[in-house]
C-alpha cells in the first residue's frame, strides 16, 4: 500500500464546491488551474481505493515557482498523463496516482516517476454495462474533450518549459506522455492548439504512449497540421497500443462511423515510409489474456494497466530499452 501520492495537475474544469466539475472554463490561460493533489490510501490490489486528501499550491496559468522547483528537482523522470472518458475529477486524479504507483512498483528506476496530469471536464458517467448504450453521455464528453484544445495546448507549452528545465537539471532524465482513450481526442485538439501558439523548437517527450486511443485512425496522416499529425514533432517516438477486443472502441466506432487508432491501429500502419520504425511503434494486444476480460464491463479498454504484460511493455519503454523493436509488434498472451 502507498500512504500518499502527489499528483501535479492542471485542469480546465470549472470549480465546483471543493473540487472541479464537468463544465469548461473560457479560453483564457488565467482560468486554467494548476495545483498539487495529495492522494491517500492507494492500494494497488484494490481498484477503488484511495481518495484526494488535499489540494494545495493553487495558481492559474502555470505552476507556482515552488511547485515548478519540486517537479524539476524531484530526481525522478516525468510522466505526463491525460485521462480518458468516464472520469470525474476525483477519478482522474486517482487514476494518475494509480498509474504512477503501478509503474513504480515494477522496480525499474526509470518508471518511478513524478506524475503531471491534465484533467479535462469529463462528466464521469460515460461507460455503462450493456445493453445500455450511453450515446448522449459519450458525445457530451467527446465535445468537451474537443473544446479543450486551447487549454491542453497551453498545458503542453507549460510542460515544454518544464521539460527544458528538467533536462538542464538532469541531463539523462526522460519525459513521457501517456494518453488513454478519449484523452487522445483531447490530445489532438491540444496539439493543434499548441502549434497554433507557435509549436515547439524540439521534441518534448522521449516517448508518447497512446493507449486505447479513441481518436480517428487517420489522425496522424491529416494534412496541414491537423489532428495528431504534428505529434511526431513533440515526441522522439510514438507507441500506440490497440485491440480489436476493446469494447469501448467498438462503441466509439459505432457512434463515430469511423475506425479508431485504439481498435486497429493507425491507417496505413504497415507503411514504413509513413511510419519509420525508429519513430513509430504500433502494438496489437488483441490476444493478451492475462487479466479478467469481462469484469468490470470495460476491462478490455483498460488493458494498459490491467494486463501485467502490457504494463511490463510500457515499463520497458519508460526505461528506454534498446531491445524494444520498432514497427508493428504483436504481444504474446504469455508472459515470458
Amino acid at each position: 500500500m502507498t500512504s500518499q501520492t502527489r499528483v501535479y495537475f492542471a485542469t480546465n474544469r470549472r470549480k465546483t464546491g471543493t473540487g472541479y466539475g464537468a463544465k469548461i472554463v473560457q479560453n483564457d490561460p488565467n482560468q486554467i488551474a494548476f495545483a498539487v493533489a495529495t492522494v491517500a490510501g492507494i492500494d494497488l490490489t484494490k481498484e477503488n481505493s484511495g481518495a484526494i486528501a488535499s489540494i494545495d499550491s493553487l495558481s492559474f496559468g502555470n505552476f507556482t515557482p515552488a511547485v515548478t522547483d519540486q517537479i524539476i528537482n524531484g530526481g525522478k523522470n516525468l510522466l505526463i498523463f491525460v485521462h480518458g472518458f468516464a472520469n470525474a475529477f476525483q477519478d482522474a486524479i486517482k487514476r494518475a496516482a494509480f498509474n504512477r504507483e503501478w509503474f513504480a512498483a515494477s522496480g525499474e528506476a526509470h518508471a518511478d516517476t513524478t506524475v503531471v496530469s491534465f484533467t479535462w471536464p469529463s462528466k464521469g458517467e460515460v461507460f455503462a454495462a450493456p445493453p445500455h448504450i450511453p450515446t448522449a453521455d459519450y458525445q457530451a464528453d467527446q465535445t468537451r474533450a474537443g473544446q479543450s484544445g486551447f487549454h491542453l495546448g497551453h498545458f503542453l507549452k507549460v510542460v515544454d518549459g518544464l521539460a527544458k528545465k528538467f533536462r538542464q537539471a538532469k541531463p539523462a532524465g526522460r519525459v513521457f506522455l501517456l494518453s488513454h482513450s478519449m484523452g487522445n481526442y483531447a490530445l489532438q485538439a491540444g496539439v493543434q492548439g499548441l502549434f497554433g501558439m507557435g509549436g515547439v523548437a524540439a521534441p518534448i517527450f522521449d516517448e508518447a504512449i497512446l493507449a486505447a486511443a479513441d481518436e480517428r485512425w487517420d489522425s496522424l496522416l491529416q494534412p496541414n497540421g491537423g489532428r495528431l499529425s504534428n505529434l511526431p514533432k513533440l515526441a522522439k517516438r510514438i507507441t500506440a497500443y490497440y485491440s480489436e477486443r476493446d469494447v469501448a472502441m467498438i462503441l466509439a466506432m459505432a457512434l463515430n462511423f469511423l475506425l479508431r487508432i485504439g481498435f486497429d491501429g493507425p491507417k496505413e500502419k504497415t507503411d514504413t515510409a509513413l511510419y519509420p520504425k525508429a519513430k513509430f511503434r504500433f502494438v496489437e494486444v488483441t490476444d493478451v489474456e492475462d487479466y479478467d476480460l469481462f469484469n468490470p464491463p470495460d476491462a478490455t479498454h483498460q488493458y494498459y494497466r490491467r494486463s501485467a504484460l502490457v504494463r511490463a511493455d510500457i515499463v520497458s519503454l519508460l526505461a528506454g530499452n534498446p531491445a524494444i523493436p520498432g514497427g508493428i509488434v504483436k504481444l504474446s498472451s504469455q508472459i515470458v
